[in-house]
């Protein structure tokens, strides 16, 4: 029997590695922020080279276009700012839920049912009533759509104990068959396209995104405060924490998921109201853009807090813009080349929150 143990012992010291994973506790914000730089770098460099590689060209241009592509005139800055808006729109909406660990895939559906009601709205209300009292009409009905498309799965958990992932993935589905429907009921040419609709716009505040952006980032600081210093906020978190100590401690868990679906699916609606109102002035199936699942990466790439979360959401809607002019520019045909690229710096900057939570510790000679 000890030759036995002896033996495991001498091989486990013979195929032990030359280090171990050590979690990291209290690391420093500036680390953070520089371990987060440097696979940003990594990423963009790597993509350089691989769109230089398929285009003959130098890898510098790929940043000059990729600069020109988010900042190159006044315009493109604005839609970029509108594009990261709406991102954080869809992102803040996501993050109550999250932080519930209720993981809501159903950003997409929310969005859209939400888009298609205003787009409703527009299209059978336009030139009846004041254009005033369709918008106040429209932001109603996109944010009821949303919260009744998030209550759905929120209820069957907090009742049932059913599985939000797919329960809410699969409403995603069904939202996008409704507005097909809603579209082929509407457009009588059988094109499925439903051309922009001249009623229900919403007024401009300077040019037509800033008040989009200033909605969402004011909504973002209110997600910060009602997070973090309210009584619900706290609630949240301890639900998320531990369902059972939620219980001990006299929390309503089921009160609690579907109070917070709610807000989900109301800040979802509103982007959809947003979309119809302010940007697309039309719904198609494609109208929330992915966004939905985008957010989820955005918030997980935040740590669920609003205030760092406008950073990534910058970040993204940046590599986004700025490649669509780095495939025209570098003649790119396929936008298989742009995805490969715009794939590798998200898993880089994924990938290095491993180095953001773990450090690597290498064995000294003796320990070996």
């Amino acid at each position: 029997m000890d030759k036995t143990n002896e033996s495991k012992e001498t091989t486990k010291q013979r195929f032990s590695l030359p280090f171990h994973v050590i979690k990291r506790i209290n690391i420093p914000v500036w680390k953070k922020i520089l371990i987060y730089a440097v696979a940003i770098i990594t990423g963009l460099l790597l993509s350089s080279l691989i769109c230089a590689g398929f285009a003959g060209k130098s890898p510098v241009d790929f940043f000059v276009y990729l600069f020109k592509g988010a900042f190159g005139s006044s315009r493109r800055i604005w839609v970029l700012l509108l594009d990261m808006a709406l991102l954080l729109g869809t992102s803040i909406a996501l993050i109550p839920a999250f932080k519930m660990k209720f993981w809501n895939l159903g950003g997409n559906g929310q969005i859209l049912v939400g888009c298609l009601s205003a787009v409703a709205c527009m299209n059978f209300l336009g030139g009846k009533v004041s254009n005033g009292l369709l918008i106040f009409i429209m932001f109603l009905a996109s944010v009821a759509a949303g919260i009744i498309w998030a209550l759905i799965p929120a209820l069957f958990k907090a009742f049932f104990n059913t599985n939000e992932t797919l329960f809410t993935l699969m409403m995603n589905y069904i939202a996008i068959g409704l507005v097909r429907f809603c579209i082929a009921s509407w457009v009588k040419s059988g094109s499925g396209v439903l051309t922009p609709i001249g009623y229900g716009n919403l007024p401009k505040l300077y040019n037509d995104q800033l008040l989009t952006i200033l909605v969402f980032v004011i909504l973002t600081l209110f997600m910060f405060v009602y997070l973090k210093y309210s009584k619900h906020g706290y609630e949240i978190s301890v639900v998320g924490e531990s369902v059972n100590t939620a219980k001990y401690v006299g929390i309503n868990v089921s009160k609690v998921i579907i109070r917070t679906m709610i807000l989900s699916g109301a800040i979802a609606g509103l982007v959809g109201f947003f979309i119809a109102g302010a940007v697309d002035h039309t719904v198609s199936d494609a109208a929330a853009n992915n966004m939905g699942f985008t957010a989820i990466m955005t918030s997980w790439l935040a740590a669920f807090n609003p205030l760092v979360m406008m950073l990534t959401c910058f970040f993204i809607s940046f590599i986004s813009k700025g490649m669509l002019q780095v495939r025209t520019d570098f003649g790119l045909s396929s936008d298989s080349i742009a995805n490969i690229v715009v794939g590798l710096v998200y898993f880089c900057v994924i990938a290095c929150a491993f180095f953001v939570n773990y450090k690597i510790v290498f064995r000294k000679k003796e320990d070996k």
